[in-house]
């Protein structure tokens, strides 16, 4: 392999989470020739390492954010910066996980993942060593030569989480990464989530629907309105991972969340974090 392409990939493996800022950002569709502001006026800082939580109807524009930020769509008006640098295209600095693993049926868990580092400049034992590293990373060990079909919704999840990160992004977006899975696995899954975070400290944004989903995880849960997709409210998280999930404070901020996103007159029976 050249020496300098190498070079380059160790540069960019060897890069710190990122920091995003968010100016003024709207974004517009037109709809049958009539303009629809699908967000307006966003403005939001995320520091290197963070995790953020972001929670709101349907329709508010959360998912239309995150594409965004990851560059799936350039057009827009105000700034998206990833450390200072204005985002209008895909690039491998940014990776997400969408709620369906998308995984390609054709291929092993071990071919899902090495797909990411195809056009690389490493050794194909280097890529063969980063694939392992990253199954080791999920708990996926011994089902290397699995197809998608073969497993749970879980484990296929962590495949797809595993791809995302073998690239090694500065930051990474999660799109309701388990919105289609059961309760018992979705748990399971956010303690695995938490578990990667607090080893690699990446910098991560999660769309969710989940309120406890998104305290458990969060630094910061951020409360969006739709009509147009704006930011309402802000919860700073103040406590320490890993979390435990009958903690009280917990109970008082999913409280405070319900009330910013349903009124203060919602009634919920109690029900264990």
């Amino acid at each position: 392999m050249n020496a300098s392409l190498k070079q380059q990939w160790l540069d960019h493996t060897a890069q710190t989470p990122g920091s995003l800022e968010i100016r003024g950002l709207s974004k517009h569709y037109s709809i049958e020739g009539k303009p629809l502001t699908v967000l307006q006026d966003i403005n939001l800082s995320v520091k290197p390492g963070e995790f953020v939580s972001i929670v709101g109807a349907s329709g508010c524009g959360k998912s239309s954010l995150l594409r965004l930020i990851v560059g799936l769509e350039a057009e827009y008006s105000g700034d998206i910066l990833l450390d200072g640098e204005r985002i209008d295209a895909t690039s491998l600095e940014r990776g997400i996980v969408f709620q369906d693993h998308r995984l390609f049926p054709w291929k092993t868990v071990e071919q899902n993942i090495a797909v990411a580092l195809k056009n690389h400049p490493l050794a194909k034992k280097e890529k063969a060593r980063l694939v392992a590293e990253h199954i080791q990373l999920v708990n996926l060990q011994g089902f290397e030569n699995a197809y998608p079909h073969q497993l749970s919704g879980g484990m296929a999840q962590r495949a797809a989480i595993a791809r995302a990160l073998i690239n090694k992004p500065k930051i990474l977006l999660l799109d309701e990464p388990f919105g289609a899975l059961d309760a018992l696995t979705r748990v399971h899954l956010q303690r695995e989530l938490q578990r990667l975070w607090v080893q690699q400290r990446s910098t991560m944004i999660m769309v969710t629907h989940d309120v406890e989903e998104a305290l458990y995880l969060g630094d910061r849960v951020i409360v969006m309105d739709a009509r147009p997709g704006r930011i309402k409210h802000e919860i700073q998280v103040d406590l320490p991972h890993p979390r435990e999930r009958h903690s009280p404070r917990l109970q008082a901020l999913k409280d405070e969340l319900l009330t910013e996103l349903v009124g203060s007159d919602h009634i919920e029976a109690p029900q264990p974090f």
